[in-house]
């Protein structure tokens, strides 16, 4: 099998445009969560917080390609252009069957379908729809547009699985180039702020609702006054490439992906399970061919429900005990759902190169209930050699990834 390492990060999120811009409010310890206008108009909302981008300006994209593109596209394509520069790619060197893209999301752009829907439903008239609205809305929108966007003819894949979209394409790059089938693919998630999505957690009673007058004080993982998830839009995207690929072009080295799992509970559809948790992130270590002694931190998945939190607290003590420092950054940027993972992994290499881990946000006193890890609540330096990073979907789809910095020998 290959080695496969990660080259190149770009992110999108309520921090602002761009990797810098997310390292630099987690440092500063802000939170992007804002009381959300207009949304009072949506009867039965409960939940009235999220984590908007302000969407940078997409003139460069010709028009051509951009009108296929919805909200959630465009994050997706301004956090892969980060990546390549950072990676020191350049466009001309991506058309080859070699370069390819797993992208992911919960679903489609959500305010494309909401829209579709509004125009179509009080006649009942199809002729109202604009074929574009239709390449906005389908699941691998993201995936697509990158792909016609960069002119990408490798393999071109999305992964749909809520808020391991986005982990589960990173795994699924890996597997691809390790198993020699790619030699670089641009991976990770997007997603977009909208009312019909915090509804469809706000439905199953895991939004935050209590903090609608005070929206700086949540999401609150592992908190006592935990009460439920502040979704957030943005995109994350990461260059992965074969090791001697990227010997050969001197590329800059941020990581090297050791170990993946991704598996099914099997147990309930929105409720976490710790058993499968413990099964997720143990494959993933046996894979990487570590021990939990060999972990320097766990990048929580955390996303301040009640149930979630005290699982996964509950998991990681059993694989991992209770001296590795563990935490969220979801206090940060709210729940980006189906690019958490690639999001919270690009500002997690940063902190491996600044050898800083940062505090869960808004972690004021530990609930019982998550108790029995190392809570991370102010920052600490120290060395970071090897990370692990979780998701745990609604579905009961988990995912865990295992990283390691390259020594200088290596590099």
């Amino acid at each position: 099998m290959n080695r496969v390492v990660i080259t190149g990060t770009g992110a999108v999120t309520g921090m602002g445009n761009g990797v810098d811009a997310l390292m630099e409010g987690i440092e500063n310890r802000r939170c992007a969560t804002l009381r959300m206008p207009g949304w009072e108009k949506y009867k039965g909302l409960r939940s009235l917080v999220g984590v908007p981008v302000e969407l940078p300006s997409a003139r460069h994209i010709p028009r051509k390609v951009r009108r296929s593109m919805g909200r959630l596209s465009l994050l997706a394509v301004f956090a892969a252009e980060e990546a390549l520069l950072s990676a020191g790619i350049d466009r001309t060197e991506l058309a080859s069957d070699r370069y390819g893209c797993v992208v992911g999301s919960t679903m489609g752009g959500a305010e494309a379908l909401n829209d579709t829907f509004e125009t179509m439903l009080p006649d009942h008239d199809l002729s109202k729809l604009s074929a574009m609205k239709f390449f906005q809305t389908i699941p691998h929108t993201a995936a697509m547009n990158i792909a016609q966007f960069l002119g990408l003819q490798g393999i071109v894949m999305a992964t749909a699985a809520a808020c391991a979209s986005s982990l589960q394409a990173v795994g699924t790059g890996f597997d691809l180039i390790r198993s020699g089938r790619q030699s670089v693919m641009l991976c990770g998630g997007a997603e977009e702020l909208h009312p019909t999505v915090t509804g469809s957690f706000d439905i199953l009673f895991a939004s935050s609702a209590s903090f609608n007058e005070d929206p700086q004080r949540t999401p609150r993982p592992f908190d006592t006054e935990r009460d439920g998830i502040v979704c957030g839009e943005g995109a994350g995207i990461l260059v992965l490439e074969e090791y001697e690929h990227a010997k050969r072009r001197g590329a800059p080295v941020l990581a090297e992906i050791t170990g993946y799992h991704t598996c099914g509970s099997g147990a309930h559809v929105s409720q976490a399970d710790r058993s499968s948790m413990v099964r997720c992130m143990n494959s993933a270590l046996s894979q990487a061919g570590v021990h939990a002694c060999d972990i320097d931190l766990v990048n929580a998945h955390a996303t301040a429900t009640r149930h979630g939190d005290a699982q996964e607290a509950k998991a990681v003590a059993s694989v991992l005990g209770p001296d590795v420092p563990v935490h969220s950054l979801k206090g940060y940027i709210g729940h980006t759902l189906g690019a958490s993972g690639a999001v919270e992994l690009a500002a997690v290499l940063e902190m491996m190169k600044r050898e800083t881990v940062y505090p869960t946000l808004n972690l004021e006193k530990v609930d019982e209930d998550c108790r029995g890890v190392h809570h991370v609540r102010e920052t600490i330096n120290k060395k970071l050699n090897t990370i692990l990073k979780n998701c745990f979907a609604f579905g009961g789809i988990n995912a865990s990834l295992v990283v390691r910095k390259l020594t200088t020998g290596e590099k």
